[in-house]
């Protein structure tokens, strides 16, 4: 078999994967527009009536969170929910400064007839999961509702969420997050735009046909029951929220979406931050495949096509290392397609792929007119923003196929925290900030080596052919050169 055949294969497969996720993008984005936004019919607590009141505890799992920790005991503070069935707990596993003064903010919150605790550990065994666990263990409430540092929930959250655990059989409700600092750089606003789509297509499109869906880490509530029956929180994968959910999933506990109850919270504003989360969510997604694959398949009580949106969703990350292929072998596939005539009808054949780039435009637009409006105005404004967006991911390709061929080889590492910055009273402070990773990965002088690479690729659109070149890959490298350059400066740098 020769080098050109290989090439050709692995491209090949790499697109139709790519193209099947797509498919199943178009099927949640059809399941979206067709659910019913009302549950009227629902059964729900009567929170009128204090004998229906359920208990409740807040879990805030913490380490090191100078900048935010404040502000968020804070906001806890502020829940409109009975006293005597509410129940606070920080999880707080940090090692600097903070411990004495997160007490002593605990301390004059008692003061005040607030039900809180501050739970600390000798050791961070299993990360938040292992803190979650343990916080479990006393927990007075029926209900667990968790909060990132980062997220500050309205005073009405919990009147709002709690009302759907009168049906027995729920064990999670999950709400949608919001994003306090989205316009503050391109970066907050690439991320908000990825989050939105997850948020509206993704969890309504799944939840709205009985599909699995996940409890988010944050911004939810489960049944304690739920918890315990799944098998209780485990620290073997760095999303142990995706790997909670489907097992409650698989015992056949329903999950209730709330698309309409927004929970604020801030976006990370420097590329290493971003990075660093990118990467826990990229591996932890793909250690869940591993895990889970065979269970699901072999689950008797889920129909097929909730098995194949199973799959997919576990294999979320893997799309980009799909797109890191594609990207790689494009440019010898741009003189592979111009030395060899007789593989015209292929590349005819394969153009037709360049639907799935207009299949996540459709379902993109559909996510961005619900948040900003419709119009030409909004979408010339979308068009901008979806080859922003398209472009940095593209960007951090190599840096999430990485995390994903590590979660997939089974190698292990440490949760590695995503530093907070309060960035709407700190302004530039993030500067300062004593959390964020000073070394610069290695991974980042291959990106510059692959903005370079696709420079090449703009090149060769020139000079390729008998023709005067061939510009249907210029586009593609166009973006990629653009997004490999982004996080290649944004990450020597250290800017937002």
């Amino acid at each position: 078999m020769t080098s050109h055949t290989i090439i050709i294969i692995i491209y090949t497969m790499a697109l139709l994967l790519i193209f099947l996720y797509a498919l199943a993008q178009l099927n949640l984005l059809f399941n979206y527009i067709s659910a019913q936004k009302k549950c009227d019919d629902c059964s729900k607590f009567d929170l009128t009536n204090p004998d229906e009141i359920p208990y409740v505890t807040i879990q805030l799992p913490v380490y090191n969170e100078m900048y935010v920790m404040e502000r968020l005991l804070d906001n806890i503070a502020k829940m409109d929910y009975p006293k005597n069935k509410l129940e606070i707990q920080v999880l707080d596993d940090s090692t600097d400064e903070t411990i004495n003064t997160t007490r002593q903010q605990i301390d004059k919150l008692k003061a005040t007839g607030l039900d809180i605790r501050h739970i600390t550990r000798t050791d961070r065994s299993g990360f938040k999961a292992g803190a979650l666990k343990e916080g479990l263990v006393v927990a007075k409430g029926e209900f667990i509702a968790i909060f990132d540092s980062d997220f500050l929930p309205k005073k009405d959250w919990l009147k709002r969420t709690i009302l759907y655990f009168k049906d027995e059989n729920i064990g999670v409700v999950q709400t949608r997050w919001g994003h306090i600092n989205r316009n503050y750089s391109i970066l907050t606003k690439i991320q908000a735009f990825a989050l939105d789509a997850h948020f509206t297509l993704e969890q309504v499109g799944r939840n709205s046909k009985g599909h699995f869906i996940n409890f988010n880490g944050t911004a939810g509530v489960w049944r304690k029951e739920c918890i315990i029956d799944a098998g209780n929180w485990e620290g073997d994968t760095l999303t142990e929220d995706l790997d909670l959910s489907y097992r409650a999933q698989l015992k056949n506990w329903k999950f209730k979406y709330l698309e309409d109850v927004e929970t604020p919270a801030e976006l990370p504003v420097v590329i290493s931050a971003a990075r660093s989360q990118q990467f826990r969510w990229n591996k932890g997604g793909a250690e869940n495949f591993r895990k889970m694959m065979w269970k699901v398949l072999k689950n008797q009580n889920i129909s097929a096509k909730t098995k194949v949106h199973g799959l997919l969703h576990l294999l979320n990350s893997t799309m980009f290392l799909n797109i890191l292929i594609v990207a790689v072998l494009s440019i010898p596939m741009l003189y592979i397609k111009n030395e060899y005539a007789h593989l015209k009808p292929y590349f005819y054949v394969m153009s037709f792929f360049v639907m799935s780039t207009v299949i996540f435009f459709v379902c993109y637009w559909i996510m961005y007119k619900n948040i900003y409006g419709g119009g030409i105005k909004n979408f010339i404004g979308y068009i901008g923003m979806f080859f922003v967006f398209f472009s940095i991911a593209m960007g951090f390709s190599l840096h999430n196929s990485i995390a994903v061929l590590e979660g997939h080889l089974g190698k292990k590492s440490e949760f590695v925290r995503t530093p907070k910055f309060n960035i709407n009273t700190l302004k530039d402070s993030w500067k300062n900030n004593k959390y964020i990773k000073k070394t610069v990965s290695v991974h980042v002088i291959f990106e510059g080596l692959l903005m370079a690479y696709f420079g090449f690729g703009m090149y060769s659109a020139f000079v390729v052919g008998d023709q005067g070149g061939d510009f249907g890959l210029f586009p593609f490298h166009l973006m990629l050169f653009l997004g490999f350059g982004y996080v290649f400066i944004k990450s020597l740098t250290s800017k937002v």
